[in-house]
C-alpha cells in the first residue's frame, strides 16, 4: 500500500530565527507580522457580504491599532476578551488584535443564548468583548458583568473595531509557552470546559498540519463558525502561516456556498461529514431525475474513474464529471477536507471518483484540534488520516480487534483546562499523554482509524460493542433524510440489556412529495432500516425505530447532541 514522506513544511523559518522570531516556532503574533513582511500585498481577507478584503499589510496595521486602543484602555498582558459573531474579515482582525496586546483570546460561539455567553465570560473572566451588532446591547444589559464590548460592525451607541486606535506603545507580549488562547467545548450550565491552548500548541499545528498535505498557493473557504477550533486552525491559521486568502462565508447555505466558492475562486474546501454528505446525495439524486439508464452509466463511469486513478495515478474525473462537479462550483477545487467526525466511505469515494481530491483529518480541541491528515497522494478510504511528524499514539487496552481508546502526544497538546485541574487529570497524564475518548487502531504506517466515541458505546447482550457512527454512516447519502441519530436504549430492565435505537428525521422535500402523509413516511422509513440491516451483522442491528419530525439539537458544526437526543427519548 502507498505511503509518502512527510513534505518540508517549516525549515523556511530558520532564516527568520533569531532575527524575527526566539525558538522553535514564533508566537501567533510573530507569525502574522512575519507573514505581513513577506506577503505584504496578498489577500489576507475577503468577503462578500459586503464585498470587502485586506492584504496583509492593511490587516497588520488594523491589529496594531486594535492593540494600542486596547493598552490604552487599561488591559494587560494575560486578560482575558472574547470575540463573538458570525464569520467576517473583522472577526479575524479582533481575533489577533487580542493577541497583539498581550491578551488571551476567548471565542464564544454565536448561537449561544445570551444567558449562557454570559456565563462563560463569568466563568472565564473575560474583561471585554468584541461582537456583531445584533447582539451587542443583549450581553451584559444591567452591567453586572461589568464588561467593555466593541462592535464587529457600524451601530449607534458602540466603537466599531475599524476605527479603535491609541498612541505608540511598547505593549508586553506572551510567550511561547503562554496560553494565547481559551476555546469553550461544552458546560453551558455547571462548570465549563475551557481549553487552554498556547501559542506555541497553535502555531506548531498549522505547521505539522502541513507536512501531511500541500496548502501553498491555495483560496480557502472559512465556512463553519470561526470560535470553532477546526476552522481557526485548518483555515486561518494555516492561511496566515504561509500567505494564503480566506474567504469567509457567513451562512450554511447551499446556494450561497456554491456563488461564494466561485466568487472567491476558491482551490480549498474544507467542512464536516453532514455538508458533504448532503452535496453528493443532492448531486446524484438530480442524476437519477435524467432516468435509470444516465444514472447507470454516470455511475460506472464514475467507478471506472476511481479505478483508473488507482491503476495509473492519473484523475481524469475533472474532465469527464465537470458539468457535475460545476453544479457544486467545485469546478476548480484542489482538495476537500474533511473533520469534525468519521467520514462514509461511500461519500469519500465517490467525490474521488468525480475528480475531486478528497482527503479527511482528524482532531480534537484539546489537541488544537489537528493531529492527523491524509496525504493527497496516498490516502487511506478508511482512514482519519496519517499522524504528523511529532505527534505520538498508542492505543490503550484494545480488544480482539484491536480497536482501544486513543491517546495522543505532541506539541499540539493542550496546557489544560481553564480553572478545571480535576477534568484536566482526567484526560491530560503527567507526561503529556491525552485521552481523546475516542476508540480505534492505528496500522504500522500511522494511519489513523476510528470506530467510535467511548462514552457513546452500545454494549449488546452478547458484549459486544456497537458504535453508533458506524451505523448512523449507512443512512447518510438517503435524500429521505435530513438527520440521523443512533442511540442506545434498555431493551431489557431485568437482564440490563441494550438495545440499538435509531430516530431519524425526513427531509422536507421527501415528506412534502408525500403530502407530508406520516403513515407513508413511517413506512418508507422503517425500509430504509429493513434494508440496512441486512446488511449488518446480527448485533449491530437497529432493533426500535422512532421517526421525529423536528430536528434534533445539533452543535454549531452541524453534528446532532446524542446525549441531548438519548434525554429526548429516554422516557418514550
Amino acid at each position: 500500500m502507498k505511503t509518502v514522506e512527510y513534505r518540508d513544511a517549516w525549515s523556511f523559518l530558520d532564516q527568520y530565527r533569531g532575527k524575527d522570531f526566539q525558538g522553535k516556532w514564533p508566537t501567533v503574533p510573530e507569525l502574522f507580522s512575519l507573514t505581513a513582511k513577506r506577503f505584504p500585498d496578498k489577500t489576507a481577507f475577503r468577503a462578500f457580504d459586503p464585498d470587502v478584503s485586506y492584504t496583509y499589510k492593511e490587516a497588520l496595521d488594523i491589529m496594531h491599532r486594535v492593540s494600542r486602543y486596547l493598552h490604552a484602555e487599561g488591559f494587560v498582558k494575560g486578560d482575558k476578551i472574547a470575540v463573538s459573531g458570525k464569520n467576517s474579515p473583522e472577526w479575524a482582525l479582533a481575533y489577533f488584535a487580542i493577541m497583539y496586546a498581550g491578551c488571551v483570546t476567548v471565542p464564544l460561539d454565536f448561537t449561544l443564548h445570551d444567558h449562557e455567553m454570559e456565563h462563560f465570560i463569568e466563568f472565564g473572566d473575560v474583561k471585554a468583548l468584541f461582537i456583531d451588532s445584533d447582539r451587542i446591547a443583549n450581553i451584559d444589559k444591567d452591567g453586572k458583568l461589568g464588561i467593555k464590548k466593541y462592535s464587529l460592525e457600524k451601530c449607534d451607541g458602540y466603537d466599531f473595531i475599524l476605527d479603535l486606535d491609541g498612541p505608540a506603545a511598547d505593549i508586553p507580549q506572551q510567550g511561547n509557552s503562554d496560553v494565547a488562547a481559551i476555546l469553550f467545548t461544552s458546560g453551558t450550565t455547571g462548570i465549563p470546559k475551557g481549553v487552554m491552548l498556547t501559542n506555541d500548541n497553535l502555531v506548531s499545528d498549522c505547521f505539522e498540519t502541513q507536512a501531511n498535505l500541500d496548502f501553498s498557493d491555495s483560496v480557502i473557504y472559512a465556512i463553519l463558525p470561526l470560535h470553532h477550533a477546526y476552522t481557526m486552525e485548518a483555515v486561518v491559521y494555516i492561511s496566515i502561516s504561509i500567505g494564503n486568502t480566506v474567504v469567509f462565508g457567513r451562512k450554511l447555505a447551499m446556494s450561497r456556498i456554491f456563488k461564494e466558492i466561485r466568487e472567491g475562486n476558491v482551490t480549498v474546501f474544507m467542512s464536516v461529514p453532514m455538508l458533504y454528505n448532503k452535496m453528493i446525495a443532492s448531486l446524484m439524486a438530480g442524476v437519477k431525475k435524467k432516468g435509470r439508464l444516465t444514472y447507470a452509466f454516470v455511475r460506472t463511469m464514475m467507478v471506472f474513474s476511481g479505478f483508473w486513478q488507482a491503476l495509473t495515478g492519473k484523475n481524469i474525473g475533472k474532465k469527464l464529471f465537470r458539468s457535475l462537479l460545476e453544479k457544486l462550483s467545485f469546478e476548480n477545487i484542489r482538495v476537500c477536507i474533511s473533520g469534525g467526525g468519521p467520514l462514509p466511505v461511500s461519500t469519500f469515494r465517490m467525490f474521488n471518483q468525480l475528480g475531486v481530491k478528497f482527503v479527511q483529518g482528524y482532531g480534537l480541541t484539546e489537541a488544537s484540534p489537528i493531529t492527523h491528515v491524509n496525504p493527497v497522494e496516498a490516502f487511506r478510504t478508511a482512514s482519519v488520516g496519517k499522524r504528523f511528524p511529532d505527534v505520538e499514539v498508542k492505543i490503550v487496552n484494545p480488544d480482539s480487534d484491536g480497536n482501544g481508546l486513543i491517546y495522543i502526544k505532541g506539541p499540539m497538546v493542550m496546557k489544560g483546562y481553564y480553572k478545571n485541574p480535576e477534568a484536566t487529570r482526567e484526560v491530560l497524564t503527567e507526561d503529556g499523554w491525552l485521552n481523546t475518548g475516542d476508540v480505534g487502531y492505528q496500522d504500522k504506517d500511522g494511519y489513523l482509524y476510528l470506530t467510535g466515541r467511548a462514552k457513546s458505546v452500545i454494549i449488546t447482550e452478547g458484549g459486544k460493542n456497537v458504535f453508533p457512527e458506524e451505523i448512523e454512516d449507512q443512512f447518510q447519502l438517503y435524500n429521505e433524510l435530513d438527520q440521523v441519530c443512533v442511540i442506545g436504549y434498555m431493551a431489557d430492565k431485568a437482564m440490563k440489556r441494550e438495545g440499538i435505537r435509531i430516530i431519524l428525521v425526513p427531509s422536507k422535500e421527501y415528506a412534502d412529495s408525500v403530502g407530508n402523509d406520516k403513515t407513508v413516511i413511517e413506512k418508507h422509513l422503517n425500509e430504509l432500516v429493513d434494508n440496512v440491516n441486512r446488511s449488518l451483522q446480527s448485533y449491530k442491528r437497529i432493533t426500535k425505530v422512532d421517526v421525529y419530525y423536528s430536528p434534533l439539537p445539533m452543535t454549531s458544526t452541524k453534528k446532532v447532541k446524542r446525549n441531548e437526543v438519548a434525554k429526548l427519548f429516554e422516557e418514550k
